[in-house]
């Protein structure tokens, strides 16, 4: 009895040793390089390994490899040389087999024994300790990583002959083993966020700031600026008192300024700057004016709004291909297309779009073209150069819209209800029902 407790003991010992690198190996193939290279920068010695090991995956995966190898084989063998033997003793003494028979009840035996080892194997020595892993893989790497690195020293002429066998293999398939992984792409960290949005760890708000921070590479400084006739200029010759009243009239820290055309931006002037100063007798406007800094309609939203942190901007002036004044985008621009609207109190808030009755709305013209289509559930018009719906509706009519011009677009009904000589500045969307028509099919 003894005999057979001391054979299920060592068993469950080499079960025990391949749990424990199935362990280390999860863990340490889990761990976060950026978080390791930060402790490691602080003086973390254990992290130092854990670096080690995952910058020569080769190497540790080689160790561990052995060692499961090792614990399988031992595990079979003393197995089949035990207990296979009794299970076949036990059979032929119940059910009286013949020496014909004797052959093929050992290999019986062998089979159930590895079936019920394999099944204890994977449960006790992969799947348990791998889920263990997953959970507490800091923890775990941190406790093992001066045994695994003691044991790969020790095994290290082995593991230099697998390495070489490894990467002459890679390299017949044609895969450099010292490539760097692929970075991280966006599409993977947005994939991160919405899975951590669905276990409720992230904050929602906090994800829609994130991806509309990736949005921003693909927009340019035309998608956002405020367009040239809702800008207000500043002519150079203005006295003290047309300025002051512009500032207090217009509320706007900066404003740029011109000379003889819009198209001459000459500066920018600094409403805070103006009020310190232009009391003083020796005041002249160019005294309180920054110089303009000019950028393509074209530029790139992300590239523009880095330029403007490095260079301490606050606006920025839009040029067409033409060189003329197209419009200006400021910072606050580019942050209400990462956070959303931003008022301050002397801002009065208007929606873009306000529900009048039930199933009409009306809608600003200068409300960006996608934003509509995704409000009213339609799908983008891929024909239309149009950014805002006024632009969408002049390309619908083939004119500048006037006041009650309507046309109907799917199942929407569009009026212009307010209007100037340039553009439609407002226009109410009536949305019909959907009629879906069906046939009545009879049997013939």
């Amino acid at each position: 009895m003894s005999d057979i407790a001391g054979q299920l003991l060592l068993q469950l010992i080499l079960i025990l040793l391949n749990a424990f690198f199935a362990a280390t190996e999860i863990a340490v193939i889990s761990l976060n390089e950026k978080k390791l290279k930060s402790r490691a920068d602080d003086g973390d010695k254990k992290a130092v390994k854990m670096l080690k090991m995952i910058e020569e995956p080769t190497r540790f995966l080689s160790t561990i490899q052995i060692g499961i190898t090792l614990a399988g084989f031992l595990g079979s063998a003393f197995a089949a040389d035990n207990f296979a033997e009794r299970l076949s003793g036990f059979l032929i003494k119940v059910f009286d087999i013949s020496e014909k028979q004797i052959g093929s009840v050992n290999t019986v035996a062998v089979i159930v024994i590895t079936l019920i080892l394999s099944f204890f194997t994977l449960v006790l020595g992969e799947l348990v300790p791998k889920r263990i892993a997953m959970k507490h893989k800091e923890k775990l790497a941190d406790a093992v990583c001066g045994m695994i690195s003691g044991l790969a020293a020790i095994l290290k002429p082995i593991i230099w002959l697998l390495t070489i066998a490894t990467n002459g293999i890679l390299r017949i398939f044609g895969i450099d083993p010292h490539e760097k992984e692929n970075p991280v792409s966006e599409e993977d960290i947005v994939l991160m966020l919405d899975a951590g949005a669905d276990e409720g760890s992230l904050n929602e708000n906090d994800i829609e700031y994130i991806k509309n921070v990736f949005k921003l590479d693909g927009m340019t400084a035309e998608d956002v600026m405020t367009p040239r006739r809702s800008i207000v200029f500043i002519p150079n010759t203005a006295t003290n008192e047309e300025v002051l009243e512009l500032i207090e009239t217009e509320g706007y820290s900066r404003m740029p300024v011109f000379s003889e055309t819009t198209d001459n931006i000459i500066g920018v002037l600094h409403s805070r700057d103006f009020l310190l100063r232009y009391n003083r007798p020796d005041f002249k406007l160019e005294d309180v004016m920054f110089q303009p800094t000019f950028v393509p309609e074209t530029a790139h939203l992300d590239v523009l709004f880095k330029d403007m942190q490095k260079e301490h901007n606050h606006i920025v002036i839009v040029i067409n291909e033409y060189g003329e004044t197209a419009g200006i985008v400021t910072m606050e621009d580019i942050l209400e297309e990462i956070v959303g609207d931003i008022w301050d109190e002397r801002d009065e808030a208007i929606e873009d779009f306000i529900q009048l009755e039930e199933n009409k709305y009306r809608v600003l013209g200068s409300t960006n073209i996608e934003d509509f289509f995704e409000h009213f559930s339609l799908e983008s018009d891929e024909e239309t150069e149009a950014t805002t719906v006024n632009g969408w509706v002049s390309e619908i009519i083939g004119s500048i819209p006037e006041q009650g011009v309507t046309f109907d677009y799917e199942n929407l009904v569009v009026t212009v209800t307010k209007a100037d000589e340039l553009m439609a500045q407002e226009i109410t969307v009536e949305v019909k029902e959907i009629i879906e028509d069906s046939d009545d099919e009879e049997d013939d």
